[in-house]
């Protein structure tokens, strides 16, 4: 193998890595993006659900009674 024909095939080799590495930094980008999206989801549905049991949960937090 000829040293000119060594680098070539290292410049291939390299332009595919940086066709990969910046693929896969698109896909963690875009998971980054989900995951912030879902953390405000779950906050706003935590928020509902705090509410909600501030509004019913005196209700449901009586003991049942001794016949049970």
């Amino acid at each position: 193998m000829t040293p000119e024909s060594r680098i070539i095939e290292l410049e291939t080799r390299q332009a595919f890595q940086d066709d990969t590495l910046q693929a896969l930094n698109d896909v963690v980008v875009e998971q980054g993006r989900v995951i912030d999206r879902l953390q405000l989801q779950m906050a706003e549905l935590l928020k509902r659900y705090e509410e909600m049991v501030g509004q019913y949960g005196s209700e449901g937090e009586e003991a049942p009674p001794p016949h049970y």
